[in-house]
């Protein structure tokens, strides 16, 4: 087999194969002899037809048949010898497949780039730092206990931080509207759920009260209709609760995991929960700020076809988390890849660049570090041993702590090069994610945070009113 290779681009290739006349051939040969074997043509018993008939009927798809077979595998040979990462599905194409001629054909494919590694002590990083303050452990143990609160029904008028039960009903223009009305709705009044105004006119009601009261919408609300109006509502308040929060007892203590050593006991758990979470924060914004700027120094071509496999498995991973329980899901297609193409763009160029700052300084993977991320983690549960052991039995978990630790290590390795700088902060800054100067967001980065907009803070979503105000 001969093999020339040609660098069409700086990821795209073209490698001429020819395949001995001979050895094609003997292939197609072969592929006839299977066929004589099992053809049935009238006039002949099974298993007698001649070589010669089979030829006569079957030999150009039998030779097609054999020409593909022989171009994929040959493709396959060539790719390891010349020692070709692809990363598209070869073209191939026929350039000679005449009987008694060699076998000549082309394969087109991507290949990963060749990636010319900046100098790491370019790359510029600030790692916040922080006490845990007593202040600190303070608001979080009445964090736990407002997770905890209970609610209780009272004869007295509605405050701030009650909970209320109220049947509404909205009219626009005097007319009823969709989404409009809420039955035995639970709103916390403060809360801002379905609006300043709602939470206005229901402060001050008891149970059986009634209100009229107008709540105005806002201008970029999602129902157009809606848009900058006001809207008369009348309202009834069934139920008033106000919220009670548990001792800091041992009860409290032992259903949060803490069983003996009261108190001080207690919140010397909080606190190395609270300084595990910090550091992972801090963590997270270490790596995010290495990763931003070898984006930064690194000028990369992208393989179109590695891209674009990436924006599809970002489709589906976002249509995997919205579809409902038991319906079919949305068709890839319908959302538009430019939604997704600058973010995945910039994750496939700085996972070219990790992977040439691995391979050009040989760093493996730290076993020992993986088994300290694993104690690590276990740590944080009431029976480490067992939470140890169940991760190492879970191989896609095992999978994405061994890249977490891999991705630490190459952080390590930037970091011994780069330059970096010790940044005061609080816990609260830290956790909260804003420790570091603000840098204006990636155009593919998701709009209305996280979750994407939420429903009450109690978990009832009432409906359209909830963006009013």
């Amino acid at each position: 087999m001969q093999v020339s290779l040609e660098v069409v681009s700086g990821v795209e290739r073209r490698l001429t194969i020819v395949v001995p006349s001979q050895e094609f051939e003997d292939r197609v040969v072969g592929k006839l002899l299977d066929l004589k074997g099992s053809v049935r043509l009238p006039g002949f018993r099974p298993g007698k037809v001649p070589l010669k008939e089979v030829r006569r009927r079957f030999g150009s798809a039998v030779r097609a048949d054999a020409a593909d077979e022989a171009m994929r595998a040959s493709y396959e040979e060539a790719v390891a010898q010349e020692s070709l990462v692809p990363v598209s599905v070869p073209r191939l194409e026929a350039v000679q497949l005449e009987p008694g001629a060699d076998l000549e054909f082309t394969a087109s494919f991507e290949v990963l780039p060749e990636v010319e590694l900046a100098d790491l002590a370019a790359v510029e990083v600030q790692r916040p730092q922080a006490e845990i303050t007593d202040a600190d452990v303070d608001s979080m143990l009445e964090s736990l206990r407002e997770q905890q609160r209970t609610w209780h029904a009272v004869e007295r008028v509605a405050t701030e931080g009650d909970r209320v039960q109220v049947d509404f009903e909205g009219r626009l223009d005097g007319e009823a509207f969709d989404g409009g009305s809420g039955k035995d709705a639970q709103l916390v009044l403060g809360a801002g759920q379905l609006g300043e105004d709602f939470d206005k006119a229901l402060t001050g009601l008891e149970a059986g009260a009634a209100t009229s009261f107008d709540a105005a919408f806002a201008d970029d609300h999602p129902n157009e209709a809606l848009r900058g109006r006001t809207v008369r509502f009348e309202a009834t308040v069934k139920l008033v609760e106000e919220p009670r929060l548990p001792d800091l007892d041992e009860a409290f203590f032992e259903s949060m995991g803490v069983k003996e050593g009261g108190l001080p006991a207690f919140r010397e758990e909080v606190t190395g929960n609270m300084q595990r979470e910090m550091e992972d924060r801090i963590q997270h914004l270490v790596v995010t700020q290495v990763m931003d700027e070898l984006h930064r120094l690194h000028s990369v071509q992208l393989p179109p076809a590695l891209v674009d496999r990436q924006i599809q498995a970002r489709k589906e991973a976002m249509l995997s988390q919205i579809a409902p329980s038991g319906r079919r899901r949305l068709d890839p297609s319908s959302l538009p890849d430019e939604l997704f193409r600058d973010q995945v763009e910039k994750e496939v160029a700085v996972g070219l660049v990790t992977r040439q700052i691995r391979k050009a300084h040989a760093l493996e993977l730290d076993g020992q570090a993986v088994r300290a991320e694993v104690e690590r983690i276990a740590a944080s549960y009431a029976e480490p041993e067992a939470v140890a052991r169940s991760i190492y039995q879970d191989e896609s978990y095992l999978d994405r702590i061994e890249e977490r630790v891999a991705e630490r290590q190459l952080v390590a390795f930037v970091l011994e090069q780069a330059k970096a700088s010790v940044l005061k902060s609080t816990y609260q800054e830290i956790v909260a994610g804003q420790a570091l100067p603000l840098k204006e967001e990636s155009p593919a980065a998701p709009a209305g945070g996280r979750d994407g907009g939420a429903g009450a803070a109690d978990g009832t979503t009432v409906g359209t009113p909830g963006t009013a105000a």
